[in-house]
């Protein structure tokens, strides 16, 4: 079980668009094996880095407007909001290293 935030087609604009913070979002679904795998992942990277980023998480079955509007085609896909704004989108598994990598730039050491 994630410790994330859900988020949901009514709190999304508030809780991801209009945040001051930087958001990353995983749209995921309960069905789908990539998506199980890399939530421990993205759990541990967030309570590395409490104050560097939130982790928050859209259920693509049940919130099909939030999904459809970010043009969300494939599952785990992760995006990174700051200042209402995506930075970066990626798409798939990867493992730790390589996801860390990939947000190196809002991960400050």
């Amino acid at each position: 079980m994630s410790s994330a935030k859900d988020v949901t087609d009514a709190t999304f604009q508030a809780e991801v668009v209009n945040s001051d913070k930087t958001i990353l979002v995983d749209f995921w679904a309960a069905w789908c094996g990539p998506c199980r795998a890399i939530s421990p992942v993205l759990d541990q990277i967030a309570a590395e880095h409490p104050d560097d980023i939130t982790l928050v998480k859209v259920n693509v079955d049940e919130n099909p407007t939030t999904t459809e509007s970010h043009s969300i085609t494939s599952i785990p896909t992760l995006q990174v909001y700051r200042n209402g704004q995506v930075q970066k989108t990626l798409v798939g598994a990867m493992p730790k290293p390589q996801l860390e990598e990939e947000l190196a730039e809002f991960l400050p050491d």
